[in-house]
């Protein structure tokens, strides 16, 4: 029980319901006592934490990506937690513990931008990719001077490399040099366009696994 002094306006010794009054050097003060929190590890908890943590991994390695390629979406937000909220919502199935993501699903970039007409891919050269392309500088609202944004992500070791301000889009393609330690790697690859004064970025598209040579 609580004992309140020299009347209401005084100090409180003690615990008041959930208030706590003490002294400190002369100092009578009060304090909230805490509320008891539950962890109860729920299965839906686990699951979704297991969700997040997934999509983090994948998401870290591409930061660099994702500041350019989320810049429409951040507001009241950081570009990263618009991906990850873009990414858990929509591209991370499977069932628990097993959850797996659809890199088709997982956009790097989000936009407006026309995007990559037949993009693919060539991995037969040792340490780099190079990413080829058909030029639609003509249709939509793209650009002779859009930026190709192109990225090789390397799960196994949790790295990505990337360029952000790579060939025009007239020129129809970009290599990209990887680290050696990616031979025999599975790679992911993918591909966007942003426009020269980076106002504008298209959605990112996948183009499917690859082994680096």
């Amino acid at each position: 029980m609580g004992v309140i002094s020299q009347g209401i306006l005084g100090g409180v010794s003690g615990k008041v319901g959930n208030v706590v009054g003490a002294s400190w050097k002369g100092i009578d003060y009060l304090r909230i006592k805490p509320s008891n929190v539950a962890n109860p590890r729920t299965e839906g908890q686990v699951s979704q934490r297991t969700k997040f943590a997934l999509t983090l991994s994948y998401l870290q390695p591409n930061l660099g990506f994702i500041k350019v390629g989320y810049k429409g979406y951040a507001v009241q937000k950081t570009e990263f937690n618009a991906a990850m909220s873009y990414v858990l919502n929509n591209a991370v199935g499977g069932t628990a513990p097993n959850f797996t993501i659809d890199y088709s699903l997982a956009l790097l970039s989000r936009g407006n931008l026309s995007s990559p007409l037949n993009p693919t891919t060539d991995l037969t050269t040792a340490g780099q990719v190079t990413f080829t392309w058909d030029d639609n500088s003509a249709e939509g609202n793209a650009n002779a001077t859009d930026k190709a944004m192109v990225l090789v992500y390397n799960p196994g070791k949790k790295e990505s490399m990337y360029i952000l301000d790579g060939a025009d889009r007239t020129t129809g393609s970009q290599t990209i040099t990887i680290p050696s330690t990616y031979a025999g790697d599975t790679v992911e690859l993918f591909m966007a366009f942003v426009s020269a004064d980076g106002s504008q970025v298209s959605n990112s598209i996948y183009l499917d696994s690859g082994t680096a040579a």
